[in-house]
């Protein structure tokens, strides 16, 4: 027999076989992963993470009190009808999932406090006291939040309201922009409204017109440089300081 370049066995494969059999296999191997990553797949999938991102959603409005500790892969599996393991698919860790769900919730709300001004805090606290009645809860603390997803929130609505303060307030000393932001803070704390509600007995609508209304207040104040009052007057300890910039500006 002739020889053939590949030894003794004529039924060897030859190096260039070998690789061009490679890049067929590597081809089709490919070509399988694309099929199996196909646009179908890709909506499947989204429209699986909407519904488990529902089910928290729906979850969180039903709760009586704002603890989250019941808000677990088994109870959003089981709302959204999937299994805890497609549950940890979409999202590796309770925290991922608890920070989906927080993002949804401030969807619904249309609540957002990316680039925060003075003139957007009115419209603000009417979405915000607007959006509350949804929730089964009853009893808001006023406590800082202990879920991280939650103290991220309450954190960056804080430090949002200190950004459009202090962006109006360039000339106040900073004890007197504190307290323009804390009562900002306190006039649209869920507390407040519960506490307008159950003692003042006023209605949902009637609470939020009465905050947005205070809140617009303040905020005019703080743009026309109306400054909160100073403290005792060093010299003396008693009364009020009053400097320029707690003055109305000359008309």
């Amino acid at each position: 027999m002739a020889a053939t370049g590949r030894g003794d066995d004529p039924y060897a494969v030859s190096p260039v076989q070998r690789a061009a059999e490679a890049d067929a296999a590597s081809a089709e191997g490919g070509a399988a992963r694309r099929a199996y990553d196909s646009p179908v797949r890709r909506e499947r999938a989204a429209q699986t993470r909407d519904r488990i991102l529902t089910a928290g959603s729906e979850l969180v409005h039903g709760l009586t009190a704002w603890d989250w500790r019941g808000l677990t892969f088994r109870a959003v599996a089981e709302r959204a009808g999937v299994s805890e393991r497609t549950v940890y698919r979409h999202f590796p860790s309770e925290h991922e999932l608890h920070e989906a769900i927080m993002r949804r919730l401030g969807e619904e709300s249309g609540v957002t406090y990316s680039g925060l001004a003075l003139t957007d805090l009115a419209p603000v606290t009417a979405r915000i006291l607007a959006h509350l009645p949804s929730y089964a809860v009853r009893h808001w603390t006023v406590e800082r939040p202990q879920e991280p997803a939650l103290a991220a929130v309450d954190t960056n609505r804080r430090e949002a309201l200190i950004a459009a303060v202090a962006a109006e307030a360039t000339g106040w000393p900073e004890e007197r922009r504190r307290m323009a932001v804390a009562i900002l803070d306190l006039l649209w704390d869920p507390g407040t409204f519960e506490r307008l509600t159950a003692l003042w007995k006023l209605d949902s609508d009637q609470a939020g017109r009465a905050l947005t209304w205070a809140v617009d207040v303040i905020a005019a104040a703080v743009r026309n440089g109306v400054a909160p009052p100073g403290g005792p007057d060093p010299a003396t300890g008693t009364g009020a300081r009053r400097s320029p910039d707690s003055e109305p500006p000359a008309r």
